[in-house]
């Protein structure tokens, strides 16, 4: 198992990063909040998960433990797999999640490109005693007033929304980015207003 990766960021696309370590490319997999905490050029560590399938080795990058660890949880749960977790990764901060498991909150969890009404009421009921209490939310990456609306833009992008979607969600959330934009917030709040079109 590789618990984390840390080295030069050679490449940053749509879903995932490339590290450079030893000479090696690893690419991984990342939640768009993630993605934009990395720079090209510059190194950085990150916490990994290793999926291993019959046809395929994939490593997912997470912005810390605390995500990784509710990434490998949530797949425990009867339909979870991979793509899903991420999903809810992307969408839901930790804390968020916990939160919403511990208040039965299914609308939250519906949010969640991928997750339907009984598939929520499943998380809750199979994670409600193993996912624990809400730790006090990790350390948000403000990004700069240009970058933010692109970085949301491909999150969207990258989680199946179309280009006019993600262009309406990323003009309807622009109020609320200020001086130094959360890109994960915007993220989150963007896949709300998607979710009530």
């Amino acid at each position: 198992m590789i618990a984390f990766v840390r080295g030069q960021v050679a490449a940053v696309t749509l879903s995932s990063a490339v590290l450079e370590v030893g000479g090696v490319g690893l690419e991984l997999m990342c939640t768009p909040g993630t993605l934009a905490t990395l720079r090209p050029g510059h190194t950085a560590t990150l916490p990994t998960s290793m999926v291993v399938r019959e046809d395929s080795l994939t490593l997912f990058g997470f912005a810390d433990e605390d995500e990784k660890q509710v990434f490998e949880l949530v797949q425990t749960a009867s339909g979870v797999g991979p793509k899903v977790a991420q999903a809810i990764t992307a969408v839901l901060a930790p804390d968020d999640l916990r939160r919403a498991i511990a208040a039965d909150d299914v609308k939250t969890l519906t949010r969640v490109p991928g997750i339907g009404q009984k598939g929520a009421q499943r998380i809750i009921l199979e994670l409600k005693d193993r996912i624990g209490a809400p730790t006090g939310g990790r350390p948000v990456a403000a990004a700069s007033a240009e970058s933010w609306r692109e970085q949301v833009h491909q999150g969207l992008m990258g989680l199946g929304w179309t280009t006019r979607d993600a262009e309406k969600a990323v003009d309807a959330v622009a109020p609320e980015a200020g001086p130094s934009p959360d890109v994960g917030a915007l993220l989150r709040a963007a896949l709300r207003t998607l979710s009530k079109a």
